[in-house]
C-alpha cells in the first residue's frame, strides 16, 4: 500500500513537471540591438465630453495624465465649438463660442473654449485641437440641436444640428481665424505652433451629414482660417472610422491633388494624417472575448494607404482613437461586452496592443506621433459602471497603470523574442485565441538604465492561472543593477478588486476612498534589489497580468 501510495505521489509530482515545463516562458531581451527611440506614441487622450476637463475629477486625472509621460500630453475632445451653456452630459459638450446677433453678425465668446485650454496648457499639456462642431447658427439644420442620448439607445439619436454642414462656408472660415488668433493673443505664437488642429470627426459615419465634398470643403475653410492666422500652425485630417481607408484616401488625393475649394489652386495643406483604430469585443458563452484583431486591421488598412503616398514618407501620422471598441460612455450596464473595462482585461490588452503598434509602425516605415486612447473620465457616475474610463470618481484604474509603466520607458527600442507572444502577423489573421495565452515584451534601453515590460494576454476574460517567466538579460553591460518589478494584476495596482472585497459600496466613506485611491496607484512588488551581473529574472505572471522591470545603474 506504501509503495503504490508512492507511487501515486511521484506521478502527480511528474504531472505537476510537465505542466510547469509547458507553461515555462523564455523571453530574451537584447540590449545590445536598437530597433528605434522608444517615441511616446501612447501619450495622447481624449473624450466626448470638453466640460469635464475643468471639472474636479477632470482636473485630478489630468494632473496625473500630464506627469506621466517625458514630453508633453497631448489631448483631444469634441464639442469645442458646439452651442450651449457648458453643461456636461454623456456624449456633450457645449463652448458657445459662435452665436449671432439679431443683423446675423458672428458674435465670438472664448470663455469655456479658455477654460478647456488653460486646463491643459497650465499642465504642460498639448490640445490636438477639434474644429467642430457646428455652431447652431451657422448649421444648415439646426433644429432639432441638443440630443438626449443616454446608454442603451439607438447611436443615431445624437445625429442632430451640430452634424450638418455650415449654411456659409466664409464665417466657418472666419470663426477659425478668429478661435487661433484669439488663442495666439492668449498663450502666445510659439505655443500654439506647438499644437495640432484637425478638422471635425469620423466624417465618413454618424458625425458628418453632408457629402464627402462638403467635408472636403468644410477643410479647406478651415485650414485656410487657421493659416491666415497662423501660417505656421499645423493641421490635419480626416479622423475617418477605422474601416473607412477609402474614405482616408480620397481626402488624402483632395489635399495632395485636387482643386482647393477656397484658393481655386491645387492642393490643401496637409500636416498630419489622422484616422482611427478599434477593435471589437463580444460576450460568447457568458464570457467576453475580446479582438485585438480588428484594432490592427484598421491601423494597417490604413497604414497601406498612407504608404502608397512617396509625398507622405515623413509627414506624422496620428491614431485619433485608438481603442478596444467604439463607445466609451456605454457602459456594461447596457452592453456587457464591455464588462472588460474596470479590472485587468483592459490592462494587459493595452500592453498587448501598443506593443504591436510599435511593430506594425516599423513594418510599414510609418512616421507615427501618437496614438489617441479615447478614454478619461466621466463626472458624478456610478463607481465602476464600465464605462470606458481611466478613472472612476477621481480612483484610478488599472488600465491607467500601464500608461505609469510606459512613462518610465525611455531611450531606445530594444530587440525581444518570446516562446510565447504571438506573432505579429498570426495575430492580424486570428487574434489572440489559441489554448495559450500571449506571453511577451517590450524593452528599452538609455544611458543609465533599462525597463521591460512584459503582459500575459488572451482574447477570452478569463483569470486564474498563472506562467513562469524567465527574462533573460543579454549584454546589458552594467556591472551592477538596481533592479525594481512593478505588477498590475487581482494583487497590485488594482482598485477595482480592492472595491469589491468592501462589497461593492456606492457611497463609498472617507477612510474607503483614501484606500481605493492608494489601491489604484502604481504598486511596487517587493523593495529594489541590488545585483551584480545579472543576466536573467525570473517572475511568476498570472493571466491579465502586466509586470514592469525597472533597471537603473
Amino acid at each position: 500500500m506504501k509503495a503504490l501510495k508512492l507511487y501515486f505521489l511521484l506521478l502527480q509530482t511528474l504531472m505537476v513537471s510537465v505542466t510547469y515545463a509547458q507553461n515555462k516562458t523564455n523571453i530574451e531581451v537584447n540590449f545590445d540591438q536598437q530597433i528605434a527611440p522608444m517615441k511616446p506614441v501612447w501619450a495622447w487622450f481624449g473624450y466626448d465630453e470638453p466640460n469635464y476637463t475643468y471639472m474636479k475629477d477632470g482636473q485630478k486625472l489630468l494632473t496625473e495624465i500630464s506627469k506621466l509621460s517625458p514630453v508633453p500630453v497631448y489631448v483631444r475632445a469634441h464639442n469645442l465649438l458646439t452651442s450651449g451653456d457648458g453643461t456636461p452630459a454623456l456624449k456633450w459638450g457645449s463652448t458657445n463660442a459662435y452665436t449671432e446677433d439679431a443683423k446675423g453678425n458672428p458674435v465670438y465668446n472664448w470663455k469655456i473654449v479658455d477654460q478647456i485650454f488653460d486646463t491643459y496648457v497650465k499642465r504642460g499639456m498639448k490640445p490636438l485641437a477639434q474644429i467642430g462642431f457646428m455652431p447652431e447658427a451657422l448649421s444648415t439644420h439646426p433644429i432639432p440641436y441638443q440630443h438626449q442620448w443616454k446608454p442603451g439607445a439607438k447611436y443615431s439619436v445624437i445625429e442632430t444640428g451640430w452634424a450638418y454642414p455650415p449654411k456659409d462656408y466664409q464665417k466657418w472660415s472666419n470663426l477659425v481665424y478668429e478661435w487661433v488668433k484669439h488663442s495666439v493673443a492668449r498663450y502666445g505664437k510659439a505655443e500654439v505652433e506647438s499644437w495640432y488642429w484637425e478638422v471635425w470627426n469620423e466624417p465618413d459615419g454618424a458625425y458628418w451629414k453632408g457629402t464627402q465634398a462638403e467635408f472636403f470643403k468644410l477643410y479647406d475653410y478651415a485650414a485656410d482660417g487657421l493659416k491666415r492666422a497662423l501660417p505656421n500652425a499645423r493641421i490635419g485630417g480626416a479622423n475617418v472610422t477605422g474601416g473607412a481607408s477609402k474614405y482616408l484616401d480620397a481626402f488624402i488625393k483632395h489635399c495632395l491633388s485636387d482643386t482647393n475649394y477656397v484658393t481655386g489652386k491645387i492642393g490643401s495643406p496637409l500636416d498630419a494624417v489622422l484616422f482611427h483604430a478599434k477593435g471589437s469585443p463580444r460576450v460568447v458563452n457568458g464570457t467576453v472575448v475580446m479582438d485585438i484583431r480588428a484594432q490592427l486591421r484598421n491601423m494597417e488598412s490604413n497604414y497601406r494607404v498612407i504608404a502608397k503616398y512617396p509625398q507622405l514618407k515623413n509627414i506624422p501620422v496620428i491614431i485619433g482613437e485608438s481603442d478596444p471598441e467604439g463607445c466609451a460612455a456605454c457602459g456594461m450596464a447596457t452592453n456587457p461586452e464591455n464588462a472588460y473595462r474596470n479590472g485587468t482585461m483592459y490592462s494587459s490588452y493595452t500592453a498587448a496592443s501598443f506593443a504591436r503598434l510599435y511593430a506594425l509602425t516599423d513594418l510599414y516605415k510609418i512616421n507615427l506621433l501618437g496614438a489617441v486612447t479615447w478614454s478619461f473620465e466621466f463626472e458624478n457616475q456610478p463607481w465602476f459602471a464600465g464605462f470606458r474610463d481611466l478613472a472612476t470618481n477621481g480612483v484610478d484604474k488599472p488600465v491607467l497603470n500601464v500608461f505609469r509603466m510606459f512613462g518610465m520607458m525611455k531611450g531606445s527600442r530594444v530587440a525581444t523574442t518570446s516562446n510565447r507572444m504571438y506573432e505579429l502577423r498570426s495575430v492580424l489573421d486570428s487574434s489572440i485565441r489559441k489554448s495559450q495565452t500571449d506571453i511577451g515584451a517590450l524593452a528599452a534601453k538609455a544611458e543609465k538604465s533599462a525597463s521591460v515590460l512584459v503582459w500575459n494576454y488572451h482574447d477570452e476574460d478569463k483569470t486564474g492561472t498563472q506562467d513562469s517567466v524567465k527574462v533573460m538579460l543579454n549584454n546589458l553591460a552594467a556591472k551592477t543593477v538596481t533592479l525594481t518589478e512593478y505588477r498590475i494584476d487581482g494583487d497590485n495596482s488594482n482598485a477595482y478588486e480592492v472595491w469589491k472585497k468592501m462589497g461593492s459600496p456606492q457611497n463609498p466613506d472617507s477612510k474607503q476612498i483614501a484606500l481605493l485611491e492608494k489601491a489604484g496607484q502604481l504598486k511596487m512588488v517587493g523593495k529594489p534589489v541590488k545585483r551584480s551581473n545579472l543576466k536573467e529574472v525570473e517572475i511568476l505572471l498570472p493571466r491579465q497580468g502586466v509586470s514592469f522591470l525597472k533597471l537603473d545603474w
